[in-house]
């Protein structure tokens, strides 16, 4: 269970977020009812086109609101969620950029987008340096990453949950873009998006000892990085026989935390890093959660591309 502080931040952060998307580093775009966030050095950025999407707006039914649903789910119509992308990429001016989403399976896999890809592909981060290409993630909880290299020209898109996080995942598209476009990670710019945050997303002690294997800094993420080994110095009290004991608490994860440092310790910079403190669980009235919502729910979508025309090929379906 959540600790009382951990409650108490989360009730503050309530009170202090209000209905704003927007922040220091961060401003919103609003139009037909729906509200973009975008990143203000992205936005400067002439050649690059960006937005992470929010729950309000679209064409969705859900709970009795309309909302702008940008992934394909049983409980919505198809139609109606290609005209919530379609609406999406129009408050963006990204109508004539050919929209490149994933079938994300948790994974470290990276895709490096050349052409419009005419068939759906498998991983959770893409990349490229074609114009024309609107790459794309859909959350409901995990983070959204979006990399730019303003010298070189080349963005990416990445989905961390935290199998993703673990598999270090935004630094092997970090790693990609360093291998095909000679990206420099100083010179990179990175957003993360509105996630569920360390006020409530818990996990299994199970994955901290995992995170503690693989990360010598993995405690920094943890509200208390405990793995279930610990021994119980008050087992007399609960009169349980050994191996009997009750099993160990969850424990609150920071996946935003994990993934900035993984951006440092890849060679970003800190003031080229921003991060959003929007949480989907506590902000369920401007963002969608997979948790909050026991799976009945919509995605959002974060995209980044490069302006221009591309080589046409067949819409993706994903």
């Amino acid at each position: 269970m959540p600790t009382n502080s951990a409650k108490r931040t989360r009730s503050l952060r309530r009170k202090k977020s209000g209905c704003a998307l927007a922040s220091k580093d961060w401003t919103e775009r609003k139009a037909r009812g729906l509200r973009i966030l975008q990143v203000c050095a992205l936005a400067k950025i002439p050649w690059l086109i960006h937005g992470l999407s929010s729950r309000p707006g679209g064409v969705s039914e859900l709970g009795g609101e309309k909302v702008l649903n940008l992934g394909f789910a049983e409980w919505d119509a198809r139609e109606n969620v290609l005209e919530n992308r379609r609406r999406f990429q129009s408050v963006l001016h990204a109508e004539s950029l050919t929209l490149c989403g994933l079938s994300q399976i948790h994974s470290d896999v990276v895709q490096l987008f050349n052409a419009p890809p005419s068939v759906s592909c498998r991983g959770d981060a893409s990349t490229t340096n074609c114009p024309g290409l609107l790459l794309a993630v859909q959350t409901a909880d995990c983070v959204p990453i979006l990399l730019a290299d303003p010298k070189n020209r080349a963005v990416a898109a990445v989905h961390a949950g935290w199998r993703g996080t673990l598999q270090r995942i935004v630094a092997k598209a970090i790693g990609k873009m360093q291998m095909q476009f000679g990206s420099k990670p100083a010179h990179l710019l990175a957003a993360i998006g509105p996630s569920i945050g360390g006020c409530c997303y818990e996990v299994g002690t199970e994955v901290a000892s995992e995170f503690r294997s693989q990360f010598p800094n993995a405690s920094e993420w943890f509200d208390e990085l405990r793995t279930g080994d610990e021994p119980n110095p008050l087992q007399w009290l609960n009169m349980k026989p050994p191996g009997h004991q009750p099993p160990p608490q969850n424990v609150l994860l920071d996946l935003r935390k994990a993934n900035r440092a993984q951006l440092l310790d890849a060679g970003l910079r800190a003031q080229n890093i921003v991060v959003s403190d929007l949480c989907t669980a506590c902000r369920r009235d401007l963002l969608f959660s997979h948790r909050k919502e026991a799976g009945t729910t919509g995605r959002l979508m974060s995209v980044i591309g490069i302006k221009g025309s591309s080589v046409s090929s067949s819409p993706q379906k994903s």
